[in-house]
């Protein structure tokens, strides 16, 4: 038999069809292996294909599972470092992020979709095209967040311009084009959004800032300040506290609510919490927050039978 002219590929190509063409409910027969592989001019005998299948397994983790059906014989690839679940439940993630563009959302998918099979890939599809969701405008927001790790990992300062959108879908710089440079300390995800939490040294406080509406972004030579700030910072605490990513000045308040409302402020402001009973129906807890507008609409939103009772100012 005459060899092809890429023999030294056999291994290569051997494995990207057995992981595109194989799943669990999907087998090739060793004839069927081998014109596949003849598609990329590669001959091959049975002995080195199930030297290679051996190697598969010892050296590349990627496991072939012989099946014997009748008088035929299949293999296909077992386990992978993805199911076919988690590969949906990114794509979901994907899709449902309004702070990745659309853009950016198919090539995501598209790539992830190559940890399973050309079946797998099909079934997946649907879930493609699906969704309309709201998604944001900035193409380079996804590489801002990469910026902003480089200078925390750095222990650097960043410079940047903070932008918002006009009445004609442009993103235009506030403050007059004016350039911000801070101290980045963290990123945190909010109501979809990626919010950088920075030391501000000209105003001496912590402040945040969206990250798609950060513009021009470079990392300074300049090291950080702020370390004693940020020494014992709670994020966890800092997002349950600042509704909206809105500042306001921060405030203990009580809250009384009906006994059955108790998982809407759990799922605000976390387990750690204690609820304290006011008569048989009712109870209240006691929370730091950031008083704002957006801190009155959520308890707006919450409905007549949920209240403010402390302090006085904030009633």
């Amino acid at each position: 038999m005459s060899k092809g002219t890429n023999q030294k590929l056999k291994l290569s190509y051997l494995t990207k069809i057995m992981l595109a063409k194989t799943d669990d409910e999907h087998c090739l027969t060793m004839p069927q292996i081998m014109a596949e592989l003849e598609r990329y001019d590669v001959t091959a005998e049975r002995k080195s294909v199930y030297a290679d299948f051996q190697d598969m397994t010892d050296r590349l983790g990627i496991e072939i599972i012989k099946e014997q059906i009748g008088r035929e014989t299949f293999y296909h690839v077992g386990a992978r470092e993805f199911e076919l679940a988690e590969v949906k439940l990114l794509i979901d993630a994907i899709q449902s992020s309004k702070f990745i563009t659309q853009t950016k959302s198919r090539e995501l998918i598209s790539k992830i979709k190559g940890f399973v099979s050309e079946h797998q890939a099909a079934q997946l599809q649907r879930q493609v095209y699906i969704t309309d969701r709201v998604k944001n405008m900035n193409e380079s927001a996804y590489y801002i967040v990469d910026d902003v790790y480089t200078a925390i990992n750095e222990n650097k300062k960043i410079r940047f311009q903070y932008c918002q959108w006009d009445i004609y879908k442009k993103m235009v710089p506030r403050h007059h084009g004016d350039w911000f440079v801070v101290s980045p300390w963290a990123l945190t995800w909010d109501d979809e959004n990626y919010y950088m939490v920075a030391y501000d040294d000209h105003d001496e406080k912590i402040k945040h800032y969206r990250v798609d509406k950060m513009m021009h972004i470079s990392v300074e030579d300049e090291m950080r300040e702020g370390k004693e700030l940020f020494a014992n910072f709670d994020m966890a605490a800092y997002s349950k506290t600042t509704f909206g990513m809105y500042s306001g000045l921060k405030t203990k308040v009580h809250i009384q609510f009906p006994n059955q409302m108790c998982g809407v402020f759990l799922d605000r402001f976390g387990k750690e919490i204690s609820f304290r009973t006011v008569d048989e129906d009712h109870s209240f807890v006691a929370v730091n927050v950031a008083i704002s507008p957006q801190f009155f609409g959520w308890i707006f939103s919450l409905g007549k039978n949920v209240k403010v009772t402390e302090p006085e100012e904030v009633v």
